[in-house]
């Protein structure tokens, strides 16, 4: 009979296994945690998002039930004062590290052809309230935030660090690796003269909206060839400078658009953006609203609501630990060249995740073995059925 692995373990193949032990020996990751091995960690962390495991006693049972399936997946069972403890202590490291090197690969292997270069930046709140006294106030949360470079073009975060919720977005847009060619994306919360000067020196372009106290002087209007995009009209369009004494701080070619929303009111864009035109900018703002989907979607069907631990170590674990998870299932989306909806694959892996069979047959019914007989009725002589 040939073998065959169980859905978790076809989805965590594209982990490459000599990579994560060179991760592991960087960290010095099971230096701790010897008979629970980072391996084990990770498996059991990403199992838990994708079975919908809320619980380090929830965690524990599932591992006990499913005993039969640890072997394949090259992991034993876990109890749960063995799961916090190392959620205390592991290194962060080794799971964002991870990450990098699974959103590599999903870049390259979900790649859609012809799409542009567009990262989405932006940052979402993870509140943690009174259960976490050592959490930072913002002004209007207590907890961290979750910061994320997004292509949506194949629905792969590329970046994830996690913060205190007193960090401010901009001081970690300014670590974005810059791209020749690729178009940055992001509301007022990054506005940094200094940042964009680097973005327009890397030769990439920046698209974003002006705050009320920014005074432009326009130098050249442009004409708007096309002035109707897809729930907008482009109402100008026009080259400007930064006109103040600190001009000097942003001395880039500049282009201003206002855009009058059919539903809502008037905003302003600047970009150094100055080849496309006013609707397709406008548009690249308009596409801001996927990565908000990609927020909504993760706190909406992973665990990064309920933490199992209430230190930062274990908060950081548990949320990169979702962002795996859901490379994981878009990889496993695309490879198998699935056309049922994300959120309809996500559910089947959670109803089966170790059921023995290929994801590209999850939503397959069981096979009936052709070699059991299957039985046989005869209708007794004189006997009608009603």
């Amino acid at each position: 009979m040939q073998y065959v692995t169980s859905i978790f373990g076809e989805l965590l193949d594209p982990i490459n296994r000599r990579q994560f032990r060179g991760i592991v020996e960087r960290h010095d990751g099971n230096a701790y945690d010897k008979s629970f091995k980072s391996w084990d960690h990770l498996v059991t962390m990403v199992g838990a998002q994708l079975g919908g495991v809320a619980s380090l006693r929830g965690i524990a049972v599932n591992s006990s039930a499913n005993s039969h399936q640890h072997y394949h997946l090259g992991v034993g069972t876990v109890a749960r004062s063995t799961l916090s403890d190392a959620n205390a202590r592991r290194p962060v490291g080794i799971f964002a590290e991870t990450f990098a090197m699974l959103a590599k690969m999903a870049n390259r292997r979900v790649r859609v052809e012809g799409a542009e270069m567009v990262r989405l930046i932006d940052s979402s709140p993870i509140p943690l309230g009174k259960m976490c006294e050592w959490a930072e106030w913002n002004g209007r949360i207590r907890g961290m935030k979750m910061h994320v470079v997004y292509q949506p073009g194949n629905d792969v975060p590329r970046c994830v660090e996690i913060t205190p919720s007193t960090v401010n977005d901009v001081e970690i847009g300014c670590q974005t690796e810059l791209e020749a060619g690729a178009t940055y994306v992001f509301d007022k919360g990054y506005y940094q003269f200094d940042w964009w000067n680097k973005i327009n020196a890397a030769e990439a372009f920046f698209v974003t909206r002006v705050k009320v106290n920014t005074r432009l002087r326009m130098t050249e209007s442009r004409y708007v060839r096309k002035s109707i995009g897809d729930g907008f009209r482009i109402i100008a369009d026009a080259d400007v400078t930064l006109a103040s004494k600190g001009d000097s701080k942003l001395s880039i070619p500049l282009r201003r658009i206002k855009v009058k929303r059919d539903k809502g009111g008037t905003i302003t864009l600047i970009t150094n953006d100055l080849e496309r035109t006013a609707v397709e900018i406008a548009d690249l703002y308009k596409g801001r609203w996927q990565i908000e989907l990609l927020f909504r979607w993760i706190k909406q069907h992973l665990n990064v609501r309920k933490f199992m631990g209430r230190n930062d170590n274990a908060i950081r674990l548990q949320i990169i630990a979702a962002m795996i998870a859901y490379l994981l299932l878009r990889l496993a989306h695309h490879l198998n060249s699935l056309r049922m909806l994300p959120l309809r694959f996500a559910e089947l892996v959670c109803q089966r995740l170790f059921m023995r069979k290929t994801i590209a047959e999850i939503d397959t019914p069981p096979r009936v073995n052709p070699s059991k007989p299957k039985p046989k009725f005869s209708r007794p002589a004189g006997f009608n059925y009603v």
